[in-house]
């Protein structure tokens, strides 16, 4: 949201009340707490007949500032609000001439008193600045009322983050709402609007709220990041990077420490995902059709997806299997199971007027309402649709124990479809939660409900939802996918900056509709070189809207090239297993882009075509059907993990790949533990191991295997000098083979030594 008319005026009817001046401050108790006048103040007389803002800073983390600055405190709770594991730390004041510096941990806060200034540093390094009209209470024409503030850009400065944007990935110029919005991949609008963003100058800024917030990012003034939100009050962290070697890295680090760690989802989650699609035709036989399918075709499935139509058209949702076309759920349920595949069924947060389940959840006030008591109601999607209110612990509770049934049927997990259309006026929650607030923030609570009970039948390892929308915190609730792309290679881009935004913001794991959902447009070479990509990522799905997606379809090549990267992500599982373990533990993401693990590479700050699958594999999906790819390999040494060429690193090469084959290199220096067994991701990675060694280096390298819990099983370690290499294995089954340079060699007692 703009305010000013260039750069000097303000927009006709606003009016615009700036801190100017520290006019007095209080410290107590580890917080500072600065009162601005909004305009110079020397005399008595001058201390009337204007506002006073306030603002309390605090360290809430080694690393974390948290400043709330606001207007008049009288206001309603503000409800609901973000869970933070905030500890607040041990802080000091020194009062300087016309300054205060507050410090704790490695962060301070430099404020200049006349006229207003702040200086935010981690250590003796400046990380950003509020400067003189940055921090402003404004009237709307309309008369209501927001807060601002605006913070400094260096020269050079990169702004990303912001949760799954399909915007340009590098945020500069852009101006954003954090709104949630059921908008597709190809528009400005956001099913995760994340309200966080980070720096190429090494920190972060995390605005603590979750009503929408409105940015402009070197926009309306191009020198800083401009936020606002409506009403009395605004809040937000500056993170800093807490000393971590990789800046981006450690800023990542604090801010999910804060927010919440990403949970691990279950092993099995990882493997190929196969849908019915949206409104295709299908039932019982066609379900076991397309499995027969697969299985003949040898591309192993790990989970089946029940899109909406297994319940009743009208009635999304009844929790209700169609009679018509699923005669015997649970018998279907055990034959796919019986094949060792996973259930997951489509459900939303929506309750459909002609739905069993609408005059009972409306009896008991499990509806959201309107302020007449009404129950608040829409045809968009559903004819007469209620929404669940899942601040009432009881509706809660029922919401779930319709969950659980199914689970108890037989289901495994739950796609949690919607959650962005929520009401942001005329409704009134159990709790009193403000309307604007929850609007974003519903999906939290949606997801988390779902994601619980299943937790609560199936154990903390086989936890897990397929979730489209998601806010702060979400990432406690694996996995997301992208929502509504089109099947051509331009969505199939945008869904790749989109998740590498996501994963910018806070979230580990993510995924998108292989072949794009709205599929007209979907062909054999969209369909292939999307199955790379999708086989490449954390999460893999196939899925679309009127059409099916399994690979006969698409042509014989198109079942070879999905047997062929569905079997390659099931041999690469011990290391992306591992890389999930790790990512999780340290609140990092599994798909990172590339200036997530070269941080010093310029060329790596703007690119959102190619990304790391961990810190040792780099992916660059062919987005062209002339199967040209431009891609950019950093300094060092890359391997093509397909043909094992070798590429020299720090420069752009465009090549051409045939539909078996695209960018994906190895690292030099990297040990990759890969497996023989096939037909599952789900495998004990000790046996059948082959530990693949890439021209590691003098100071050594170390690799781990974990079981499903995230505990280590087995380790390799390599150290070599100018005359050996010397090979350590811990726990690895005795069939456990090394190879180097395409030459295996047997391990004798858990030790080779190659001269």
């Amino acid at each position: 949201m703009k305010f000013r008319n260039g750069y000097w005026l303000l927009q006709a009817g606003v009016e615009e009340y700036p801190a100017a001046q520290v006019y007095d401050y209080r410290f107590r108790d580890g917080v500072l707490t600065l009162y601005f006048t909004v305009r110079r103040t020397e005399y008595r007389n001058e201390t009337v007949n204007a506002p006073l803002l306030t603002m309390e800073m605090r360290a809430v983390g080694p690393n974390v500032l948290s400043i709330r600055a606001y207007h008049h405190k009288g206001g309603r709770e503000n409800k609901p609000a973000f869970e933070r594991t905030a500890v607040q730390q041990e802080a000091t004041v020194e009062e300087q001439e016309n300054a205060l510096v507050f410090r704790a941990g490695r962060m301070s806060a430099r404020i200049q008193k006349k006229p207003f200034h702040i200086w935010y540093y981690e250590g003796i390094r400046l990380l950003t600045e509020s400067e003189g009209k940055s921090l402003a209470y404004l009237t709307m024409p309309d008369g209501t009322h927001r807060m601002k503030e605006e913070l400094s850009l260096a020269v050079g400065e990169l702004i990303y983050g912001l949760g799954e944007r399909f915007t340009p990935f590098v945020k500069n110029g852009q101006s954003v709402d954090l709104v949630h919005e059921d908008g597709g991949t190809a528009s400005e609008q956001a099913y995760k609007n994340i309200p966080f963003y980070m720096s190429s100058q090494g920190y972060g800024v995390w605005m603590d709220t979750p009503a929408p917030v409105s940015l402009e990012i070197a926009s309306e003034k191009v020198e800083r990041v401009q936020f606002s939100v409506a009403g009395e009050e605004i809040s937000y962290c500056v993170i800093g990077t807490g000393g971590d070697a990789n800046p981006y890295q450690g800023v990542l680090k604090n801010y999910t420490a804060l927010t919440g760690m990403p949970a691990l989802p279950p092993r099995w989650s990882f493997g190929l995902w196969l849908s019915t699609s949206f409104v295709t035709e299908y039932d019982q036989e066609t379900v076991m059709r397309f499995l027969d399918g697969m299985a003949q075709n040898g591309i192993p499935v790990e989970v089946f997806h029940f899109d909406c139509c297994w319940m009743k058209e009208f009635e999304w949702c009844n929790f209700q299997w169609r009679e018509d076309c699923f005669p015997d759920p649970e018998g279907m349920l055990r034959a796919i199971h019986d094949r060792g595949i996973r259930v997951c069924v489509w459900i939303n947060p929506y309750i459909a007027q002609k739905s069993p389940l609408f005059e009972e959840a409306a009896a008991q006030g499990y509806l959201l309402c309107r302020k007449d008591g009404s129950v608040w109601q829409t045809d968009m999607w559903q004819a007469g649709m209620g929404i669940v209110d899942f601040t009432h612990p009881e509706a809660r509770k029922w919401y779930q124990e319709k969950l659980r049934g199914l689970l108890r049927m037989g289901v495994d997990c739950f796609k949690t479809d919607f959650g962005e259309r929520i009401p942001r006026a005329d409704v009134v929650y159990h709790d009193g939660s403000d309307p604007e607030r929850m609007h974003n923030y519903y999906t939290l609570l949606y997801n988390q409900a779902a994601y619980e009970v299943i937790r609560e039948e199936k154990g903390e390892e086989d936890a897990v939802v397929f979730a489209r929308s998601a806010t702060t915190g979400g990432q406690k609730y694996p996995v997301h996918w992208g929502g509504d792309c089109e099947s051509t290679y331009r969505s199939m881009a945008e869904s790749l900056r989109g998740g590498l935004s996501l994963m910018l913001s806070g979230f580990s794991f993510w995924s998108h509709d292989m072949g794009g959902f709205e599929d007209d447009h979907c062909t054999p070479d969209v369909y292939m070189r999307w199955t790379q990509f999708g086989l490449l990522s954390t999460h893999s799905r196939y899925h679309s809207s009127k059409k099916y997606k399994v690979p006969w379809l698409y042509g014989e090549e198109a079942v070879e090239v999905c047997r062929e990267f569905t079997l390659l992500k099931q041999s690469l599982m011990p290391y992306i297993w591992a890389q999930s373990v790790e990512s999780v533990k340290k609140g990092l993401p599994v798909m990172r882009p590339m200036l997530l693990e070269f941080p010093n590479d310029m060329a790596c700050r703007y690119l959102d075509t190619q990304y790391m699958l961990g810190e040792s594999l780099l992916v660059a999906p062919v987005f062209s059907e002339t199967g040209i790819a431009h891609f950019y390999l950093p300094e060092g040494g890359w391997i093509h993990l397909l043909t094992g060429r070798v590429y020299a690193g720090g420069r752009w090469y465009k090549e051409q790949y045939n539909h078996h084959s695209l960018p994906v290199f190895v690292r030099s220096g990297s040990i990759l533990v890969r497996n023989l067994q096939l037909g599952s991701v789900d495998y004990d990675d000790r046996k059948a191991a082959r530990i693949h060694i890439y021209d590691v280096p003098m100071e050594g390298a170390h690799a781990s295997c974990y079981d499903r819990k995230g505990c280590e099983i087995a380790s390799v370690s390599v150290r070599r000098n100018e005359e050996q290499m010397i090979v350590v294995t811990h726990g690895f089954d005795e069939d456990c083979r090394v190879v180097l340079e395409g030459q295996e060699y047997p391990l004798a007692s858990g030790v080779l030594v190659l001269v």
